[in-house]
């Protein structure tokens, strides 16, 4: 340090003012949802789904269960007792608020802007002067509405399962969404409220204790982008530095994070939907701070995780019990748990870490979630949601609370306003740039217009997938422009079901995806899971990319117990079931040879047509009697696992006795 910069040091120093660290952002950007508009066939359908009925849907419920008038009744404005059963019951607003503005980024709409606007007003009549914000303990401490929180007298003293925090986040959130799409402060300014009391209410002399669910760490650091206002960015760090210190607070446990620092956590453990949403936060952290131990964490988690922890579909958090990680390789088919809302967090983690570090094994898990357990959990009309994604029913056993299909509602309506504010935002994730070119992620037709070294590029995207491999991809820069198109060639096109061991393809695919620009075909290498194409671009520039989807049988690592001897089956990102309404008297005695023939077929299921798999050599096994048994030859149907129990409750397998 020279004598001059030391000098100003200690001049700073001597003021009581401490040095501000230098803080960093991700190096990729993704594109946002304003900039791309949706043409495709399979995503465009069910936003509009979202658009047209669900959010309305959501809203009528909340309504009915008194959400909006918890806030009046906190604010004064009518008397009442706590209306609803969960301490979170504001979120789903916020969350409806969340998906509603991505919406209208899309599709602008002035009746859905006012009702926004007028249940902004609502939440605004709940908050104390100060800015704290959660209405059943402001309404009647006492007598919080869930029997396993516990009555508080002062704020945050039961933050365990209080869920004051949780609401702070979701708010934070839901607040950044709705003025990045409308531009208006109403809702912002709530939330800036809310988390200057946090600010002015924890921190080192002060509260130090860290949420019991997380989330808030993820909505101030959206806060702090929008604002820049670097008191939001250390609250959401210090936060998490309080996890696994005893010295602080009683330790929460394992359930919530809380049995080790998060810089020495390794494993996906506890709640499944608490875990990645602190994840998230934490590679936010690895990024902004270019923390290195942060990033070491994340990295060992996600790999424990991946490969020993995840299912087929993407689904993540295998027992009921506390909706919870199991042990490593406990990946239970019938009693699987697999929250929704687990599948949704696990996307923004991993696209985090994408941002982070351009590898398209994060896009793998994302795409294997969007088109498998993740939109499991909605009906194809919008109205009926999955808590749980099991990877089997036997049609008696009660997994979605009390039923064995979908549900309209819930007492704790987390996933289906989770998923509202979710699908939205899908033309978020298809595209991103670097200082150095363009990513095309996942493949969606649109049209979008991005920066790319300063140059403006409009890019016409065209597929049938998930259906079809071929997408073509028009660019037009306004000028001839070098730079680099990183086009992702998924897991699954190049004989990878998931990064790692945990599940192999049976047989190798030997045809290899193909590559053209302007008609004439290429040599692609593939690095870290994308081809690189650097070239000067000029107006109309085409590549074509052509990925073949033979079916697949999958089978899993031998210490995966529930899976021994069996298969299952996908054709490109799409993972398949059998179900009881396609396949009467075979459920429970199927068994598929190696030898049995495949064939792809399309099939109407409700509200279009879908390719399905139909397998013929299948076996039968049926009892004569206790020394006998007779098999026969039959086929069977397999349609994608998104779509099971569309058609009414019944059995269904994703895997099959080899």
């Amino acid at each position: 340090m020279s004598n001059s910069i030391g000098f100003l040091w200690l001049l700073l120093l001597s003021f009581g003012l401490q040095a501000q660290p230098a803080f960093f952002d991700y190096p990729i950007t993704s594109v946002p949802i304003k900039n791309v508009e949706l043409t495709d066939n399979f995503w465009l359908p069910k936003i509009k789904i979202i658009q047209d009925s669900t959010i309305q849907y959501a809203l009528d419920k909340c309504k009915a269960e008194g959400r909006m008038e918890n806030f009046l009744i906190a604010g004064g404005k009518i008397k009442g007792k706590v209306r609803g059963k969960m301490p979170f019951d504001d979120t789903d607003l916020y969350k409806i608020i969340e998906g509603a503005s991505y919406t209208l980024i899309s599709k602008p709409n002035p009746a859905l802007d006012a009702t926004l606007d007028s249940l902004i007003a609502i939440i605004k009549v709940g908050q104390e002067p100060d800015g704290y914000l959660t209405t059943w303990f402001t309404i009647d401490r006492m007598h919080p509405p869930a029997k396993w929180v516990q009555p508080s007298i002062n704020r945050w003293e039961s933050e365990r399962m209080s869920h004051e925090l949780y609401n702070s986040g979701h708010l934070f959130e839901a607040a950044a969404a709705h003025f990045r799409a409308t531009g208006k402060r109403n809702f912002l300014d709530i939330a800036l409220k809310n988390a200057d009391l946090l600010v002015a209410n924890f921190g080192p002399g002060k509260l130090m204790i860290p949420p019991g669910h997380e989330i808030v760490e993820t909505g101030l650091i959206q806060l702090y982008q929008i604002t820049k206002n670097a008191r939001y960015l250390e609250l959401s760090k210090f936060y998490m530095d309080q996890r696994g210190d005893s010295t602080t607070h009683k330790l929460f446990g394992e359930y919530s994070q809380d049995q080790i620092s998060v810089v020495k956590q390794d494993q996906a453990v506890g709640h499944a939907v608490r875990a990645v949403y602190l994840y998230a936060g934490m590679t936010d952290v690895a990024a902004i701070y270019h923390d290195q131990a942060y990033l070491k964490a994340v990295h060992n988690i996600w790999e424990n995780m991946v490969t020993k922890k995840m299912y087929l579909t993407g689904g993540i958090g295998a027992r009921h019990s506390g909706e919870a990680f199991g042990e490593n390789y406990e990946l239970p088919n019938l009693t699987a748990y697999n929250e929704t809302c687990a599948a949704i967090g696990d996307v923004y983690w991993n696209h985090r870490l994408f941002l982070l570090t351009g590898d398209s094994k994060y896009y793998d898990i994302i795409e294997r979630s969007l088109y498998n357990g993740l939109i499991s959990g909605i009906s194809e009309d919008g109205r009926k949601f999955f808590y749980p994604n099991p990877l089997e029913s036997d049609g008696k056993y009660l997994f979605n609370m009390g039923a064995c299909t979908r549900q309209s509602w819930f007492d704790c309506s987390c996933c289906p306003t989770n998923l509202i504010r979710f699908i939205p935002a899908v033309p978020g994730l298809i595209y991103a740039t670097d200082k150095s070119g363009l990513f095309v992620n996942l493949f969606i037709s649109n049209q979008t217009s991005v920066l790319v070294q300063g140059s403006k590029i409009q890019i016409a995207q065209q597929t049938g997938y998930p259906w079809d491999g071929k997408i073509e991809l028009t660019l037009k820069p306004d000028n001839k422009s070098t730079f680099t198109v990183n086009i992702r060639i998924p897991g699954w096109a190049r004989n990878q079901v998931l990064p790692g061991d945990l599940y192999s393809y049976l047989d190798e695919n030997h045809e290899k995806f193909s590559l053209k620009i302007n008609g004439k075909e290429i040599k692609a290498v593939v690095r870290n899971g994308f081809v690189e194409i650097s070239k000067e671009w000029n107006p109309n520039d085409r590549i074509t990319l052509n990925l073949p989807m033979p079916v697949r049988r999958v089978t899993t690592d031998e210490k995966v117990v529930a899976n021994r001897h069996l298969v299952a089956f996908e054709r490109g990102p799409i993972v398949y079931c059998a179900e009881e309404v396609d396949n009467k008297g075979k459920m429970v005695s199927v068994r598929i040879p190696d030898q049995a023939k495949l064939k792809v077929d399309s099939k109407n299921i409700l509200s279009g047509a879908v390719n399905v798999i139909k397998v013929t050599g299948i076996t039968l096994q049926q009892p004569i009697n206790q020394l006998n048994t007779l098999t026969k030859t039959s086929d069977l149907t397999l349609i994608p696992y998104y779509l099971w129990s569309n058609r009414g409750a019944g059995k269904m397998k994703v895997w099959f006795p080899r």
